[in-house]
């Protein structure tokens, strides 16, 4: 069944998905994450580029509530915990106006991204964007490398922070992707900016849809060397366990968003062994005739090259769509009309 719902953001046509016009993978090669997101919100880039801060009360119930999870928790569980904190210190969370909920946004992500254990050798301090101006304010680096220390020990390197930043700009929004029509119904209900990004990290965890990298981390994690990549993958296929991040129904040629992020990590890693392992998974897959690669194995191999904690991959998904679900939650608050399917009835006859 289809849900058709009005919407400018994204159209998916001529093979490539495009925001407003624009085609994505161009955006990602041109653009920062925070730039794309208030091109998404507002249909122009700003320059200066807004400052993209939490409050320190929203940041310290953040932490709080995080560092209550066991150790083991992945960072998408603790992005899901941040949320509910972060809503329920802002008493402002209701005024739905567009200038508010933009400014909700950028709290919203800078939140969820600050407030997770830094990895990293070192905290967020000064930056500058890719393009444009910064507001006046606080000095902040942008949110790919803030992201970067919560998700990876390793010492921030400018190539590789660039694929984060673009992961970020190609994940931004998808049309009506699950979560997208999980947080549009929360917005078409009036619910606030945070409680429609609470909707889409619920359903963003599923295994078919920003969870799929999180299978593909843990492959990549089991080939030890490049030769042993289809012994793997056998093994795996012998357990009839099916093989994911292959084929994307939306793209028949190929996901371009995996081919920019995948060509983004060739160029900053040069050849590592990290990335031989994921050319020999890529090699192996090929040599068995299967569909190209969709972003979510080029998610998880971000993740891998970088050596990034166990489920870095969704956890980027989930902070780069919360920007698209912000977005949606725009054009529903201004419809203001609630989205309301009706179900066919397939039981018992009433009155029978």
């Amino acid at each position: 069944a289809e849900l058709v719902v009005p919407s400018a953001l994204t159209a998916i046509d001529h093979g490539l998905p495009w925001y407003r016009g624009l085609a994505v993978p161009e955006l990602a090669r041109t653009h920062g994450f925070e730039e794309v997101a208030e091109w998404l919100w507002t249909g122009r880039f700003p320059d200066p580029v807004p400052t993209w801060q939490a409050s320190q009360p929203a940041l310290d119930a953040g932490r709080r509530a995080q560092a209550a999870l066991p150790p083991a928790a992945l960072p998408l569980e603790r992005i899901q915990v941040i949320a509910a904190a972060l809503a329920a210190g802002d008493e402002l969370r209701l005024e739905l106006h567009p200038a508010a909920v933009t400014a909700a946004g950028r709290s919203l992500i800078a939140g969820l991204v600050d407030c997770l254990p830094r990895l990293a050798p070192r905290p967020p301090g000064p930056g500058q964007g890719r393009r444009g101006r910064r507001a006046s304010g606080p000095a902040l680096d942008p949110i790919a490398v803030r992201l970067w220390g919560g998700l990876s020990p390793l010492e921030p390197e400018a190539g590789l922070v660039g694929a984060v930043d673009a992961a970020l700009v190609l994940l931004a929004d998808h049309e009506l992707a699950a979560s997208t029509v999980a947080a549009r119904v929360a917005a078409s209900v009036r619910a606030d900016p945070y409680a429609v990004a609470s909707a889409g990290l619920a359903v963003v965890s599923g295994t078919l849809h920003g969870g799929a990298s999180l299978g593909i981390e843990d492959l990549l994690d089991e080939i030890d060397r490049a030769d042993q990549a289809a012994t793997v993958v056998g093994t795996r296929l012998r357990r009839g366990e099916r093989l994911r991040g292959f084929g994307h129904r939306l793209y028949p040629d190929g996901d371009p968003r995996a081919a920019a992020l995948l060509a983004r990590l060739r160029a900053a890693t040069g050849g590592s062994p990290r990335m031989q392992v994921v050319e020999s998974l890529l090699d192996a897959a090929a040599g068995r005739g299967l569909p190209d690669p969709t972003v979510d194995l080029a998610l998880a191999a971000l993740a891998h090259v970088t050596a990034m904690t166990r489920g870095a991959g969704e956890a980027i998904f989930a902070i780069a769509r919360t920007a698209g679900w912000i977005a949606h939650a725009l054009e529903e608050y201004e419809r203001n009309t609630p989205i309301r399917p009706r179900a066919l009835y397939t039981g018992p006859t009433p009155g029978s």
